[in-house]
Order: structure tokens, then C-alpha cells, then sequence
């Protein structure tokens, strides 16, 4: 039983600021709920019928087609997910829990059928609005919830007989519709940001391809004007060259001077104070393991001996980096990939001018990547705010 204060939001809607209470119901209450059973028999090339299983949920709550398709059989008729509907995934993949209760909001009828460990709630229309029940469901706060009923270890589960008593608390439906179009709104706005990310990086890949002679040519595909001499090919390990910097920083502190950088796709692990890096133009941070790269903008120090620091005499530092984003190896697993980046044959113009808009040109393509990055974390960060703030 919840406890019985602060029954409304921290932040509501003008028109609704002076009306009732929340009132407080049962998961359960919120429609019909039908427990899915396995239909991997029933998979077929080319089938009618999107899937949904437990790969179709993300952290973002958005479906995700894994171009798994089912037939219209005796198994699936009954399977056959409406428009508005909402599923919810009972397991997990994993012991963190990323994705456990999170729920998908069909958008069309006649479209997907659903399989095991996914749980069918068909809403009562007269009471609920689907998309107000699709927000509060997954809203962090509202989902720790149903994290917290969950057993297992290496792969996590819920039981929906016990979810399904959980209390929520839920306003008249005139209200419910106005948050649902409310974040609905918001989510449109992030995914056309996440579209315009996918499109600057999806065309810096086109430009890193034309840019650099591809297999078997010795000039690129498309250059800058003015420039005729022919590229080299050259093994990266006959042209970079490591440099040794010692002071690893395993465990850095949250605020310093300077930047720690480790592997991966989050590279700043910390900060420190100290003697830093000091050449940092010219250098391509490579993680040994994981293939990641980073250019550093200011001196630096790394976290461990996973990042090598790498230079080439004669070439530009944006270019470099430019070039080893282009020839770097794909991930192999965790092993030592700089052996196999040494041996990785590369097309490189020895004309510095030519580096130098090359190398400028990426560093403002990804100058533009940032910029979107950022716009949309933020809107993630506006909306997390608004469901702790709008929800209770």
C-alpha cells in the first residue's frame, strides 16, 4: 500500500492544478493482460508479423526489429497485437536490468504478435490513455518498482502475478491524455535529433571512405581542388610511432586540471593535477583493447597502459587521426589490437597542405557531430527531469 501524501506531482498542467488527487490503482487495473507463449515455430521468411521477444526492447523503450517474422497461424491468431496496446518484457538478458518491465506502445493494428516472456496489456480505454500508461511505465522511478521484484541471477525475471499488484498512481483521463501528448511530443523531438545524429555520422563514414584511396586506387575518390600528386601506401607500423608516458592513473579524482583518458566510448575518466602530456597536437590516443580513439584537445594524462599514445613524423595531427579512424582494425574481442593496427595497410598523401584540410575538415564534421550529441543528451536530460517531476 502506498503511503497516502503527496498524491499529486511536483509539476502539473494549468487547468489541472486545482482539481482532485491522484487516485491510486493496481498494474492489473489498467486493462486485460495475456502472458505470451513461444511461437518460434512459427517464424517464416517473409512473414506478415513483426515479432516481439525480448531482443525488441531497449533502453530507450523504443521497438527494435530484429527482422524476425511470423505467419498468420493457429498459434499466432491469438497473438495478434492492436494498435495502442501495450507489451512488457518479464526478463532480462542480463543481471543489470536494463530492460526488465520496460513497455512498448504498438503503433499499428494487424501489425505484430508478440512471443514468451512478454506480457500483453490490452488497456481499458474508458479509463486509461495508452499513452500516458506507456510514459508512466517506463519513467525510471515508476520502473524501479518492478526492478526491485526481480529474481535470478545471471539472467533476471519477474513473475507478472506479483507485478501486477504493484500501485501506481494515476489521474482523471482528460489529464492522463494532456502528459501522454505532452511526452509524446518530446519523444518525436528526440527522435528526429537521434535521426539527424545517425545522418552526420553515417555521412562522416561516406566521406572517410571517399576521402582516402580505397583498394587497389592510389588517389581518393573525392579531393579537395588543387591537388594531383598521387598517396602511398604505407603498413601504419612503418609510419606512427608510440610514446611512452608512465604516469598511470588508474583510479583518478572527480576534479583536477587535467583530463585522465581511458579506453573506450566514455575516454575522459577523471581528472588529476601533475605533470601532464604535453604534446598533445600531434598525438591519436589508441586503446589497445577496445580500438577506440581519441584526439585530445588540451594535455592529458591516461589511466593505463591499454592507451597507447601514437605520432607520425610528417603527418598533421588531425590527419592522423583521420587516417586511423579510416584503416583502424575491427574490434577482435578484448585482445592487443596495436600489433594488428602496426600490420594494417594505409593510403597516405605526403602533401602536408592536402593533411591539413583533411584533417580540418573531419575535426569540423566532428565538431557538428558533438554539437548533436549534445542537443540531444540534453533533451533526454529535460525529459528525465519532467517525468520525475510530472509522475508520482
Amino acid at each position: 500500500m502506498m503511503e497516502q501524501k503527496n498524491l499529486v506531482p511536483k509539476r502539473r498542467f494549468k487547468e489541472f492544478q486545482n482539481t482532485s488527487a491522484w487516485e491510486q490503482r493496481k498494474l492489473k487495473d489498467f486493462g486485460k493482460a495475456t502472458g505470451g507463449t513461444s511461437i518460434e515455430s512459427e517464424f517464416v521468411d517473409g512473414g506478415k508479423y513483426k515479432v516481439i521477444s525480448i531482443g525488441s526492447y531497449s533502453e530507450q523503450s523504443v521497438y527494435t526489429d530484429q527482422n524476425i517474422r511470423a505467419g498468420l497461424t493457429d498459434k499466432t491468431k491469438n497473438r495478434i497485437l492492436n494498435k495502442d496496446d501495450l507489451t512488457m518484457i518479464l526478463n532480462d538478458k542480463t543481471a543489470s536490468g536494463n530492460i526488465i518491465g520496460r513497455v512498448l506502445l504498438i503503433d499499428s493494428n494487424d501489425s505484430y504478435v508478440y512471443n514468451q516472456r512478454t506480457e500483453r496489456i490490452e488497456p481499458d480505454h474508458e479509463k486509461y490513455n495508452s499513452q500516458f500508461l506507456y510514459q508512466l511505465l517506463n519513467a525510471p522511478m515508476i520502473r524501479s518498482r518492478i526492478i526491485k521484484q526481480a529474481q535470478g541471477n545471471t539472467q533476471i525475471y519477474v513473475n507478472w502475478s506479483a507485478i501486477s499488484e504493484l500501485d501506481y498512481l494515476v489521474p482523471n483521463l482528460d489529464e492522463q491524455r494532456e502528459i501522454g501528448a505532452f511526452f509524446s511530443n518530446f519523444d518525436h523531438l528526440i527522435a528526429l535529433h537521434q535521426r539527424k545524429l545517425e545522418k552526420m555520422k553515417t555521412l562522416k563514414s561516406a566521406y572517410l571512405s571517399e576521402m582516402f584511396p580505397a583498394e587497389g586506387e592510389r588517389m581518393p575518390k573525392r579531393r579537395f581542388a588543387g591537388f594531383t600528386q598521387a598517396w602511398e601506401q604505407r603498413k601504419l607500423g612503418e609510419v606512427v610511432k608510440t610514446h611512452q608516458f608512465r604516469s598511470y592513473l588508474a583510479e583518478p579524482n572527480a576534479e583536477g586540471d587535467f583530463e585522465v583518458i581511458q579506453q573506450g566510448d566514455r575516454p575522459v575518466a577523471g581528472y588529476t593535477n601533475g605533470t601532464p602530456f604535453e604534446n598533445y597536437r600531434d598525438v591519436t590516443l589508441f586503446g589497445d583493447h577496445t580500438v577506440s580513439l581519441y584526439k585530445p584537445t588540451k594535455p592529458f594524462f591516461i589511466a593505463t597502459d591499454g592507451v597507447k599514445i601514437l605520432s607520425a613524423d610528417g603527418l598533421e595531427g588531425d590527419f592522423l587521426f583521420s587516417l586511423l579512424e579510416r584503416y583502424k582494425p575491427e574490434p577482435q574481442g578484448y585482445k592487443r589490437h596495436f600489433t594488428i593496427l602496426k600490420n594494417q595497410g594505409a593510403w597516405i598523401t605526403k602533401n602536408v597542405e592536402e593533411q591539413v584540410k583533411i584533417g580540418t575538415f573531419f575535426k569540423n564534421l566532428d565538431h557538428l557531430i558533438t554539437l548533436h550529441q549534445r542537443k540531444l543528451e540534453k533533451l533526454q536530460s529535460i525529459k528525465k527531469a519532467y517525468l520525475n517531476e510530472m509522475f508520482v
